[in-house]
């Protein structure tokens, strides 16, 4: 049995105390890409792909997105959000001989050498340093197996359900995959923290290390130097992953995140991907934050309706070469009773392009409401009444 608050006619659960960020709804299924842009969508030679716009987390092309598969250093992406939200940039970690013995690509670290978590990450991020990665988890979480027990507690937090790791750098290991969505996913929330954004942006980092030498690190990701607007993300590479890329780009303040994964050509399938999204899309606005959506009716208040406000701003993206097919539900009473006080959580807008949920927002009250004085109630009861009707 549902209680309710008494007066507003709304849900106890749902107006208890502050409420928590509504997430942005994400895509889960196969896009219908041709139809949804009006133009024909990219051919990739990727085994799997996605294409996400960064703001809302809207696919607009996807590819065998939800298979599981071996991510190789594409890894080091959630590795690097988890040292980065669990230490500090200035924290100088000890290299311990089991990092420093991890081969393949590497640092070239020895046990015993003393760095700052900031350059560890350089190398794991610009080297892909496989060394670098063990030397962060053992730091952040005591060793490799706690830090992979994070990995994973985290990957499940933010939704990434297809994925599982079994180690932090992305070497192949049974048991140990992701896929296009996932990694998009996780990309999107981590490229919503300015250091995480700053690191995988960096073309080129060179540093002292006495009495250990000088690194200079240059960036594997050479869509930075070739694409207007790239900014970031991570490659990976190994026999069984093949070539895979996970790639972000902003132009005209847009951001959309590319995946490509066991690749013939990852960046020609990369810059294919997100030259689609650039053209292909715009951004709409569909509510602004405190702009009234919709007015509701307010029983026995000092104004007959109330406006209701999104608290938030959303855009969507849509296509541009043919009218957009976009949708607002509305999920709220259909009146409330005074006293009503302002920006009180009464429901949800959801937005649909094309049929598929991309976002959401809450809904709040846009103004209070004061319940009319009781005379004024009274009159207004009596007036209500049929004739004949004694009320002695």
């Amino acid at each position: 049995m549902v209680g309710y608050l008494g007066g507003y006619n709304i849900p106890v659960a749902l107006a208890a105390g502050p409420q928590p960020a509504l997430p942005v709804f994400l895509n889960l299924g196969e896009l219908p890409v041709s139809s949804f842009s009006g133009q024909e969508p990219p051919r990739v030679t990727a085994d799997a792909a996605v294409l996400m716009e960064a703001s809302t987390g809207q696919v607009l092309f996807a590819k065998n997105a939800h298979q599981p598969r071996p991510p190789a250093s594409t890894t080091k992406i959630l590795t690097a959000l988890l040292a980065i939200e669990g230490g500090r940039l200035d924290q100088v970690v000890t290299v311990s001989s089991r990092a420093a013995a991890v081969g393949e690509s590497s640092m070239h670290l020895f046990p015993g050498q003393r760095l700052t978590l900031e350059q560890l990450l350089y190398g794991a991020l610009l080297r892909s340093g496989n060394d670098a990665c063990v030397a962060i988890a053992e730091h952040i979480a005591g060793s490799e197996g706690n830090f992979v027990f994070l990995m994973n507690l985290k990957a499940r937090e933010l939704g990434a359900r297809h994925s599982h790791f079994c180690n932090p750098h992305g070497l192949p290991a049974q048991g140990h995959f992701s896929s296009a969505y996932d990694l998009a996913l996780l990309t999107r929330y981590a490229l919503k923290n300015p250091t995480f954004r700053a690191l995988v942006s960096t073309r080129y980092r060179g540093f002292l290390n006495p009495p250990w030498g000088e690194y200079h690190l240059h960036n594997t990701n050479r869509l930075l130097w070739s694409y207007q607007g790239a900014d970031g993300v991570k490659t990976g590479t190994t026999s069984e992953a093949g070539m895979c890329l996970v790639a972000s780009a902003s132009r005209e303040g847009r951001q959309l995140i590319s995946v490509v994964l066991h690749s013939d050509d990852r960046y020609g399938d990369t810059m294919a991907l997100l030259d689609y999204g650039f053209t292909c899309f715009k951004n709409m606005t569909v509510a602004k934050a405190g702009q009234a959506c919709r007015r509701v009716l307010v029983t026995d208040g000092v104004i007959f309706a109330v406006p209701l406000v999104s608290d938030r701003n959303i855009a969507v993206a849509v296509p541009v070469h043919r009218p957009p097919a976009v949708e607002k539900r509305f999920n709220a009473p259909a009146g409330f009773t005074a006293p009503l006080p302002k920006a009180l959580p009464v429901g949800s807008l959801e937005v649909l392009v094309e049929g598929e949920p991309v976002a959401r927002a809450r809904l709040l009250t846009g103004r209070s409401v004061e319940r009319l004085p009781a005379y004024k109630l009274w009159w207004k009861k009596l007036r209500a009444m049929p004739p004949g009707v004694n009320i002695s």
